[in-house]
């Protein structure tokens, strides 16, 4: 019993320094313990997420496209859901028409009578504005985005020129759509998109008629559908009867989108093609309820373009649903 206690009393100095020391390193290897307990907890319940993002990469993964580049956006929470080479600039052939369709639209009130200067199309063409016949914006514009009528583009291009200069004092005297188009893709910051015409069409073997990447399109088609979908809404449909302004004239438009119906819940979309583009198609649609999202494939082929968008709709609907 002296032994232990003349031990006690014989400790060193540094000794007893320690022993208080390791006891709150002691409680504070607890307290960490603890407090990761907690933390973890929380990290527990986000893995579902984690599992969901791995489970979308594999979807898309299995996709066979033919296109160059291809985009998928979820406009609900603005996340790209699959991407391949977006931002390569590609000729964009007639999806041009959807810029050219927001800027006449802003320029000429819907119900603005246009005189058609010449045919759209030979006599015994299913679809056909003919020369002299007076139409509405609205309907030129309906005929224009369905039938991808290059004329009609023209036509539209030439009727809001000087409605355009009114009301931009800094457009040109020549081209004033063409040049609006150009400085609504610098508006919504599309950098890789620039246009040379009004249609898209290619203007040599060698040179489009407008380029652009999949990432700008997909931002172009979402500002078309959240902002003017009254303008696109009919090219969700199979085709249109047009009455010209004095009933007097009647016209059809057929959709070219051969996907138009292959789409569930398609709220607009567009066609291109040329020799230099190859096949292209953007597509605004909803994989759920109130769930839309923005689809576009580049520098396909002419019908590529088609199974293409079915198989990225059939999987974007199956990984959000």
């Amino acid at each position: 019993m002296s032994d232990e206690i003349s031990e006690e009393k014989t400790i060193p100095a540094e000794r007893r320094v320690l022993i208080p020391i390791a006891a709150f390193l002691l409680l504070f290897l607890v307290a960490v313990a603890v407090i990761m307990e907690h933390e973890y907890l929380p990290m527990a319940e986000t893995s579902p997420q984690v599992a969901s993002a791995a489970n979308l990469q594999d979807a898309f993964a299995e996709l066979k496209l033919v296109a160059k580049a291809a985009i998928v956006v979820d406009l609900k929470s603005n996340k790209v859901l699959y991407a391949r080479n977006q931002d390569v600039q590609l000729p964009l052939a007639s999806l041009a028409k959807v810029a050219l369709a927001l800027v006449v639209s802003d320029a000429l009130p819907p119900d603005t009578v246009i005189t058609i200067p010449r045919d759209t199309a030979p006599k015994e063409s299913a679809e056909r504005l003919a020369k002299g016949e007076r139409w509405r914006a609205r309907d030129i514009i309906d005929f224009t985005l369905l039938s991808s009528s290059n004329e009609g583009a023209e036509i539209l291009a030439g009727a809001a020129n000087n409605a355009i200069r009114a009301k931009y004092s800094d457009a040109p005297d020549n081209f004033a759509a063409l040049w609006r188009m150009n400085a609504l893709a610098r508006e919504l910051g599309l950098s890789r998109t620039y246009f040379l015409n009004a249609s898209g069409l290619d203007i040599s073997p060698t040179l489009s008629g407008a380029y652009g990447s999949a990432r700008d399109m997909a931002t172009l088609f979402a500002y078309a559908a959240s902002e003017h979908l009254s303008v696109f809404g009919r090219t969700a449909e199979d085709g249109v009867v047009l009455t010209s302004a004095n009933g007097h004239s009647i016209a059809r438009a057929f959709n070219t989108n051969e996907a138009q119906g292959q789409v569930p819940g398609l709220i607009m979309g567009k066609t291109g093609t040329t020799d230099l583009a190859g096949g292209n198609l953007a597509v605004v649609f909803d994989a759920g309820l109130s769930h839309p999202v923005v689809a576009v494939v580049l520098g396909s082929t002419r019908e590529g373009r088609f199974s293409d968008i079915i198989q990225i709709v059939s999987r974007t609907r199956e990984v959000i649903r």
